[in-house]
């Protein structure tokens, strides 16, 4: 890993694999797992020769998946947002997780089934964010408080409505 920080995930045993080959199947670019690494001893977690790290990169940023045990789960404290460019790419990615034996939350937010936290959010939502007529971004906002999978047209129309 050439990265300085790495952002650890940790999984229940023997998931951290499974999760990597999932998250690289979405098809972000340049995404691939790197590395796995087998436990050089027993240890709480695992025996020796067991899987114990997974290295992966996701969009050009490098991962390490632990394979911790049950422990520790995954809270919505921390999160990936997906900047999507269009509604093909917002269905296609939102579906995919939540298919995938996920679940669907508010706002965009969705988990995985390992209970990692993502965001799939438009470019056009993080745009009105900026949007310096104060009126549109809160009309944008308010209707994007009231989806789960974001609607891009939906949350254009509501910003445009409203001036």
């Amino acid at each position: 890993m050439a990265d300085k920080i790495t952002p650890c995930i940790w999984f229940d045993l023997g998931q951290a694999k499974k999760a990597a080959e999932f998250y690289v199947s979405l098809g972000l670019p340049d995404s691939r797992i790197d590395h796995v690494a087998l436990s050089p001893a027993d240890n709480p977690s695992s025996k020796e020769g067991e899987e114990l790290l997974v290295e992966f990169t996701l969009a050009g940023r490098s991962y390490l998946g632990l394979n911790g045990g049950s422990m520790f789960t995954p809270t919505e404290a921390v999160s990936f947002l997906i900047q999507t460019e269009d509604q093909a790419e917002t269905d296609r990615l939102w579906d995919a997780i939540v298919g995938n034996g996920g679940s669907e939350s508010m706002c965009g937010w969705c988990k995985d089934r390992w209970g990692v936290s993502w965001q799939i959010t438009p470019r056009a939502l993080m745009d009105l964010h900026r949007e310096a007529n104060p009126a549109r971004a809160k009309a944008g906002f308010e209707a994007m408080m009231q989806m789960k999978k974001l609607d891009i047209a939906a949350i254009l129309a509501a910003a445009d409505a409203a001036g």
